[in-house]
């Protein structure tokens, strides 16, 4: 039965959920058809999680996938020994736990409070049936996610310690509000993770990240701001730095 016709009694706040999307364009949900939204609403629940929730959990059935709508929630593997790597921070507009496996191959636990669309396996391969463009908009995620790792793999292997800081920087750079803004007035930069979760995704000690990042304050490349947020004062000057393009202490 057409997805269309399994779904024709859906209420109209789920509709409406859809419909005031701020995020819907960045999203995978782009590829559905405004006509089309009551269908992608029907087949989703959206969810507040506080910080510190277990999303997604290695190794336990993947039955569920999810669209981050607000906020930022970190992935990690873990050893049976307890020790983790962080390998990435999925902000809005990602889709989480995409595997043609039957289990989740990584762990995603919130930051801080996270909205997301959850999708349950049987609708989210109903849509992927009915809605070609559906599948090859989250082929794009995919395609995005594996140039990430690839980025990941040189920040670990090659760059320096300033290098690998900086490029976190320029990564987690938050767009300007006015278009029209210039170097000079800075820009943010979103941190909703800890210092701690930071070293673990550089491959860095603590120690090692605040001192770097203490050396780029006193440089005047990056500055603190009142809710302990970093602004970046010189974009050009970061992305030098994240290229290996200007010299400096080589912390590791």
């Amino acid at each position: 039965m057409p997805l269309r016709r399994r779904f024709s009694t859906e209420t109209g706040t789920d509709l409406h959920r859809c419909l005031v999307c701020d995020i819907r364009a960045q999203s995978v949900c782009s590829a559905i058809d405004d006509t089309e939204l009551a269908i992608l609403a029907q087949a989703s629940k959206r969810l507040t999680l506080p910080p510190g929730t277990s999303v997604v959990e290695e190794g336990s059935p993947a039955v569920a996938f999810y669209n981050v709508t607000s906020g930022t929630v970190k992935l990690f593997k873990s050893l049976p020994d307890g020790r983790r790597q962080i390998t990435g921070f999925a902000d809005i507009g990602h889709f989480l736990g995409l595997t043609n496996a039957d289990t989740y191959a990584f762990s995603a636990e919130t930051v801080d409070t996270v909205q997301v669309c959850r999708f349950l396996r049987p609708q989210l391969e109903t849509l992927l049936t009915d809605y070609p463009q559906f599948e090859r908009r989250l082929l794009s995620e995919v395609t995005d996610e594996l140039a990430e790792a690839q980025e990941q793999m040189l920040l670990l292997g090659r760059k320096t310690a300033r290098e690998r800081v900086a490029s976190f920087l320029l990564n987690r750079m938050l767009p300007p509000a006015n278009p029209n803004q210039t170097e000079s007035e800075g820009c943010m930069v979103s941190l909703p993770m800890t210092r701690v979760d930071i070293a673990d995704y550089l491959g860095l000690t603590i120690e090692t990240v605040s001192r770097t990042i203490s050396a780029l304050r006193r440089e005047q490349t990056i500055t603190g701001t009142d809710n302990h947020g970093i602004r970046v004062l010189s974009v050009s000057r970061l992305t030098d730095l994240a290229s290996g393009q200007t010299s400096g202490q080589n912390n590791r």
